[in-house]
């Protein structure tokens, strides 16, 4: 197979079909080499065609209270009182500096993420 950049999904779907078929070459092999090419390619056309954004602060506390096993009532304490937790994760208040560096520091979240700008719900 010539290696170039892959411009269309018919180009996206032939390289995906040669990387399964090269997907277990021996390591060291022109075959790997292939495939190690293929695969940077692959990744460059992915993200260029179909982009992740990344989550809002509260889906990011979210999943990460989902990682840690914790509760709405575990933040008490870190965002603010019971009915403030509840504000912030239902989306009817804003995060604040201080909630920002508490989740950061506690859930070892970057501050980056969650200065993010987010909808509130009415």
């Amino acid at each position: 197979m010539t290696l170039k950049l892959i411009k269309s999904e018919k180009e996206y779907q032939s390289a995906l079909e040669r990387l399964d078929q090269l997907f277990n070459a021996k390591i060291g092999t022109e075959e790997s080499d292939e495939a190690d090419v293929l695969a940077l390619l692959i990744d460059e056309y992915e993200k260029n065609n179909f982009p992740i954004e990344a989550p809002d602060p509260i889906e990011t506390i979210e999943i990460r209270m989902e990682e840690m096993d914790l509760k709405q009532k575990d933040l008490i304490g870190i965002i603010g009182g019971k009915s403030r937790v509840s504000e912030v994760l239902n989306r009817k208040k804003k995060l604040t500096v201080e909630m920002v560096r508490n989740l950061a520091l506690h859930l070892n979240l970057s501050a980056q993420i969650l200065i993010n700008d987010y909808t509130l719900v009415e």
